[in-house]
């Protein structure tokens, strides 16, 4: 036998040994084989019977006993000096961090509720989701419309609901959609479901209104800083100001961020990577270059003042007063005008030619200071210095006429010493030729000879 052959044999009795031993099951089991992970898909609602199926808090019993205590503790004003013990052991305490609690639960079916929505209504008006991606909206709009697309046009409840321009697009995209209309069940089923979405909604708000009016009580320092309203909505979202303690500055700056598409003609546009935090007063106040700066600085102070509030100190606000006070501050400072650039050397001084050089002035300390011609911005040496010099004082200083001119022109000068003077520069040209011809000609001989003595 070949050594290719002893090589095949071996691969033979290593696959029967696989298949005997690995597998023993064989076709007939699937025991030993691994597992199929079905991929996550979204739910689909479309199948739902009714919204009661899927939505079930609205009907529970912790959603009833929180509403109830609410509206029993809604009429009673609370005061820090009634609280006897620890404050976690305080019924209203522990009723205002589940009604936070249930306003995360509320969202949560919401989403759910308008999922259920949005499948139902996408038989009859498909293309409505991507016009309107806000859920409450959404819901909203199929509550007014149901299976008269044609109710769009000219409808004031409609109009209370989304911008006119949303509304046009919705409109025309309602004229030309392909959807079918919807049985009396199906159009049951969806007012069932609006109805529970808005009442919930509803009890959101009523939740956020009780908490609203115990932040004093809960978190003062905090709402010192920006406001109950505002503190009442983060530390809802947060879900509880235990959770709202332990969160970093720029994720609770994020906190309310809302995210739209807006469609049609509309030139307004929400700001990305903006909540609560940066639509409070304390921010608004600023103008608009530095509410983004405002934001971050207003969001890491009430990280601060969270953390102090869920350690319950400071209840009379102090902290939450100093916090306040080095913000304005800040404000302040960033709002001052800069400061004013003073002249340092006195500019009639140096048009009379008088200066102190480099002495004085600040960043330097070189006495002399290069001259630089103001027209070509040049360096100019002593020697060339001396020559500008000379021939302003022969031309009367600086003219409007060159140098080089005719005879009927002349040149008119301010000069510093004598003021208004009017030259002719061909006559001061012919004075300096004949001193020349007189020195400094080839014709010219030494008037004097000084000669040496004999030794």
């Amino acid at each position: 036998m070949s050594l290719a052959d002893e090589l095949l044999a071996d691969l033979e009795e290593a696959g029967d040994e696989g298949e005997d031993g690995l597998y023993p099951e064989g076709e007939e089991g699937e025991k030993g084989g691994l597992e199929d992970i079905p991929e996550e898909m979204e739910v689909d609602y479309s199948k739902a019977e009714s919204v009661t199926s899927i939505a079930k808090l609205r009907n529970s019993k912790q959603f009833s006993e929180i509403i109830d205590k609410i509206s029993a503790y809604i009429g009673k004003q609370r005061k820090n000096s009634e609280v006897s013990g620890p404050v976690e052991a305080d019924p209203e305490y522990r009723l205002i961090v589940a009604a936070n609690n249930l306003t995360v639960e509320i969202d949560n079916e919401l989403n759910i509720i308008h999922k259920f929505t949005r499948d139902k209504y996408s038989k009859r008006f498909p293309e409505l989701e991507s016009l309107v991606p806000d859920s409450l909206d959404y819901i909203r709009t199929v509550k007014e419309l149901g299976n008269n697309l044609e109710k769009c046009k000219n409808n004031e409840t409609l109009q209370q609901i989304l911008t006119n321009a949303t509304i046009m697009v919705v409109s025309v995209t309602a004229s030309t959609t392909q959807g079918s209309l919807l049985s009396e069940e199906e159009l049951k089923q969806l007012e069932e479901a609006c109805d529970m979405a808005l009442e919930l909604n509803q009890s959101k708000h009523r939740i956020y209104e009780y908490v609203e009016s115990r932040m004093s009580f809960i978190a003062p320092n905090l709402s010192i800083i920006v406001g109950a309203s505002t503190a009442a909505k983060i530390m809802g979202i947060a879900g509880g100001l235990t959770n709202l303690s332990k969160m970093p500055a720029c994720n609770l700056m994020l906190l309310g961020a809302q995210r739209k598409t807006l469609s049609g003609f509309s030139s307004t546009s929400l700001l990305p990577h903006t909540g609560f935090i940066y639509h409070c007063d304390v921010v608004q106040s600023l103008p608009p270059d530095l509410r983004r700066k405002a934001a971050r600085l207003v969001a890491a102070k009430c990280t601060l003042a969270a953390r102090v509030d869920s350690f319950h100190e400071s209840s009379d606000g102090k902290v939450g007063y100093d916090l306040k006070e080095e913000i304005e501050r800040k404000f302040d400072k960033w709002q001052e005008p800069p400061p004013v650039k003073q002249i340092e050397d006195d500019a009639y001084q140096e048009d009379l030619g008088f200066s102190l050089g480099q002495l004085g002035k600040s960043g330097s300390g070189r006495v002399r200071q290069a001259q630089v011609n103001e027209a070509t911005k040049a360096r100019i040496s002593k020697s060339l210095q001396r020559t500008l010099q000379k021939q302003s004082m022969t031309y009367g200083g600086k003219s409007t006429v060159r140098d080089r001119s005719s005879g009927t022109s002349s040149s008119v000068a301010f000069t510093p010493l004598q003021g208004l003077e009017i030259v002719n520069p061909q006559a001061a040209e012919k004075k300096v030729a004949e001193a020349n011809q007189k020195y400094f000609s080839n014709m010219a001989e030494f008037l004097k000879v000084k000669k040496e003595a004999k030794m």
